[in-house]
């Protein structure tokens, strides 16, 4: 133990990570996971419990390594370390007692052999519960720091906001200055959304789901409001709205006015300027059906199944630099439609173009939150 420990300290102070630590903190779980994995070793395993080390699945045995490792892992993540120098140290530790066990024996027998299996299978089995842990402390980490970072941004960034708009609307400008001017409140409102997207994205992340308050809401108002902004934000698009049926039901009218105007900057960033954005809004006994329509190139079929993943972008449009975005838009339209229990769905050809349908049930029981 004490020669293998050895090694690992000397290998894991060629790190970058380990710059500062100490002998305690390099140590840190490695005697423990040596010991795990003994007590593996001496253990019977089954058919059952080998498939699911090979597959980097926990074994819930009467020893089991998870602990150690789950911690070790943990422990590199906030220590600095990055996950390919966590690796390393694995990489390390199985060179290094394999070469001090091979050294000891005059020949091998199957017991040897099988118990070199064993030995990897548990390695393997630490290296992956170590990286889960570590994948999971980091990602919180970055979560919150993005978290941090949005909230504290949001007061100066309103406070421009309030200035530009102010000064705009003032038409104290001359005619140089004033669409300078314009441009600028309408940047401060990019900016805006998307820090909200952001927010909305960690928010997702790191409290189980984007927060949805339901009340008795018409949905005519909302669409409206939605249009209504972009006819004023993006004028060199039409914009042709059709509602029909009645459009009320319990829905989160401002998370519902998210949908739609996410749905509208993607259908303006890629739709054909030539032709109208269309909204046709239907309801029925059982749903609210909203859907925004444009022209223009098709969505490749390749990207479809991934297309409501996060910073998901396109690669054709109109101008990418005159409509920044995160590429979190569709994720979160569709994380707010599946949050009031309904679908979101996307269908685009040459001949109708494309379109998004959020299919929204009038009624859901239960509360959302």
């Amino acid at each position: 133990m004490d020669v293998v420990l050895a090694e690992w300290v000397t290998f894991a102070r060629t790190l970058l990570g380990a710059a500062d630590m100490n002998l305690t903190a390099l140590r840190d779980h490695a005697a423990e996971m040596l010991t795990d994995i003994i007590a593996d070793l001496r253990t019977p395993q089954t058919a059952e419990d080998q498939r699911r080390k090979s597959q980097g699945e926990e074994v819930h045995a009467p020893i089991s390594t998870s602990a150690s490792a789950k911690a070790h892992g943990a422990a590199r993540a906030n220590s600095g370390f990055t996950i390919v120098e966590m690796i390393a140290e694995f990489r390390a530790l199985r060179a290094s007692v394999l070469r001090l066990w091979t050294a000891e024996q005059d020949v091998l027998t199957r017991v040897h052999i099988d118990d070199l299996a064993r030995f990897h299978e548990a390695i393997d089995q630490i290296i992956a519960e170590s990286v889960g842990r570590f994948h999971t402390n980091t990602t919180q980490s970055q979560d919150l720091f993005v978290a941090v970072l949005g909230h504290d941004l949001r007061t100066p960034l309103h406070t421009v906001s309030i200035v530009t708009e102010a000064v705009a609307d003032a038409n104290v400008l001359d005619a140089h200055y004033a669409p300078l001017m314009a441009r600028a409140v309408r940047s401060t409102k990019r900016m805006t959304q998307m820090l909200d997207d952001l927010l909305d994205f960690t928010r997702s992340r790191m409290g189980g789901g984007l927060p949805v308050n339901p009340h008795d809401v018409d949905l005519h108002r909302v669409v409206e409001d939605a249009v209504d902004e972009f006819r004023s934000s993006s004028p060199q698009h039409t914009y042709a709205v059709a509602m029909t049926g009645d459009l009320r039901g319990s829905f989160d009218a401002p998370r519902i006015g998210q949908v739609l105007s996410n749905l509208l900057g993607n259908a303006v960033q890629h739709g054909d300027p030539e032709t109208p954005v269309q909204v046709v809004v239907r309801g029925d006994d059982a749903e609210v059906i909203v859907e925004v329509r444009n022209t223009g190139p098709t969505i490749p079929a390749a990207e479809l199944p991934t297309l409501f993943g996060p910073f998901k972008r396109l690669r054709h449009g109109n101008a990418d630099d005159a409509f920044p975005h995160l590429g979190l838009g569709l994720y979160i339209a569709d994380e707010i439609v599946t949050r009031h229990g309904g679908r979101l769905v996307v269908t685009s050809t040459d001949d109708l173009g494309t379109c998004f349908a959020a299919h929204l049930p009038r009624h859901r029981a239960g509360t959302v939150s």
